[in-house]
């Protein structure tokens, strides 16, 4: 639980740097003060449905290097593999099928419209 407890902390420094340095750098954010921390507390729950995953997965296991570089060979490829970085309709069709699927993209898109108050009924969001 403690760790658990420590990812939450870290995730939420983590998004006020990020958005601390996105206002100093220009962005303004359409949705305001309340869409900035919806999206935050969407990035924060997703983070912590991880978190509470590899939990499970370090109990089963309980080799802590073992926990770490499985985590990161399934975790890496779906945040490099996601619209977080470059627009999904920019990607070859193959590679947009997967982006088009990924949970971070739907993650990422749904954080975006939060922030530019572009939910709708349409939207990631919901």
């Amino acid at each position: 639980m403690g760790g658990v407890l420590a990812d939450v902390g870290r995730y939420l420094l983590t998004a006020g740097i990020v958005v601390s340095l996105g206002v100093v750098i220009g962005y303004r954010p359409d949705g305001g003060a309340a869409g900035v921390l919806a999206a935050i507390a969407l990035v924060v729950a997703f983070g912590v449905s991880l978190s509470w995953m590899w939990t499970v997965v370090a109990l089963v296991i309980l080799d802590s290097a073992t926990v770490m570089s499985l985590a990161s060979v399934m975790v890496f490829p779906l945040t490099f593999a996601s619209n977080v970085f470059v627009p999904a309709r920019t990607m070859p069709g193959w590679l947009q099928a997967f982006v088009d699927n990924n949970p971070v993209s739907h993650l990422a898109s749904a954080a975006r419209d939060l922030m530019n108050n572009a939910s709708g009924a349409g939207s990631p969001v919901v």
